[in-house]
């Protein structure tokens, strides 16, 4: 017998819809999962006028469970995010890189009936993830794509000794800035917004600059050049204004999906070495450890919440498009 749940969905003309689906009998791999709690992402705004199920930051206890599942049981506690299936094949699932299997079943472009903004979802085995009994579902949830995007970066490519330079405190920036300082490295925060500088140095940064009507950021001030740069707004920005504050073979990390083109200045970037790098959320062993990382250190998200109803998602969506949040929103049933 299949299982019948509550869902909340985009629609063409951008409303979000509350709908009633049936799920089928679960496949030996598969765990129908109870949503308690999901947070809320960029993202979601991309696809507010699809048909289908909103949220991937979602945190839920476990229903029941396909034959063949081992990996977790009835009422554990788990956390999902982008991905539902990877295909274990691949070059890159064989490197232990399934983040960027080609054949991925991802949030927006597969199982568009399995959103997190939904009283109960099913998910592969492989993709869900087991929460730490010291974090609180409102923590986990939006570690599960937010948090593990500034995650992989930090852990891939920065040493304790380099200066990361964090571009907004937002949804991604303010995850970022703690999860770099409780790593040990020198975190420095520019900011357009001089209002945050006592909440940006209370979470862990050294130094704080703000850039709102600065035109050379040469004049900023900043003691030391930058090693790694991470871009955590979604505002359109123009790199070149950051290039004189970083070090040769710097390394430039853009968070945050938009549209539109990068540009930067050629010449400056070959002759210091400099390198934009692309990157996605966290392979499932990275995101593991991340969960766990935060649940040791204190990690907090600083989130407004709702309630998980078709008033509450329509509420935070709009406050979320009108970049509003403070910093994330969590939405849950309890």
């Amino acid at each position: 017998m299949g299982l019948e749940c509550i869902q909340f969905c985009g629609s063409p003309g951008g409303e979000v819809v509350q709908k009633t689906f049936v799920h089928p009998e679960l496949a030996v791999d598969e765990v129908a999962v109870k949503v308690t709690h999901s947070g809320l992402c960029g993202t979601d705004l991309h696809y507010v006028t699809t048909d289908m199920v909103l949220g991937h930051e979602a945190i839920g206890v476990v229903h029941s469970v396909g034959s063949d599942v081992s990996s977790v049981k009835v009422g554990d506690r788990v956390g999902w995010g982008y991905p539902n299936w990877t295909c274990g094949k691949c070059e890159w699932c064989l490197r232990g890189e399934d983040n960027y299997c080609p054949n991925w079943k991802i949030y927006g472009m597969a199982d568009l009936e399995q959103g997190s903004l939904s009283s109960l979802s099913v998910r592969k085995e492989q993709w869900l993830f087991k929460i730490p009994e010291s974090m609180s579902s409102e923590d986990a949830a939006p570690l599960m794509c937010g948090g593990s995007t500034v995650w992989t970066p930090l852990v891939n490519h920065v040493k304790p000794y380099h200066r990361v330079g964090i571009v907004g405190i937002g949804g991604l920036g303010h995850l970022a800035i703690q999860f770099a300082a409780k790593m040990g490295v020198e975190v420095v925060v520019f900011s357009a917004t001089e209002s945050k500088r006592d909440e940006a140095l209370r979470l862990g940064a050294k130094e704080f600059y703000t850039t709102k009507d600065v035109d050379d950021y040469s004049t900023l001030g900043v003691i030391k050049q930058i090693d790694r740069l991470m871009i955590c707004t979604s505002s359109k920005l123009n790199l070149a204004s950051f290039y004189p504050l970083l070090n040769p073979q710097a390394m430039i990390f853009p968070l945050t999906a938009s549209d539109g083109e990068l540009t930067v200045p050629y010449f400056a970037t070959i002759r210091n070495g400099l390198s934009i790098s692309g990157t996605v959320i966290a392979t499932r062993f990275m995101q593991k450890k991340a969960l766990e990382f935060a649940a040791r250190n204190g990690v907090h998200v600083i989130a407004e919440k709702f309630p998980m109803t078709l008033d509450g998602v329509r509420a935070a969506m709009g406050r979320l498009k009108e970049g509003k949040m403070r910093y994330r929103a969590v939405l849950s049933w309890e």
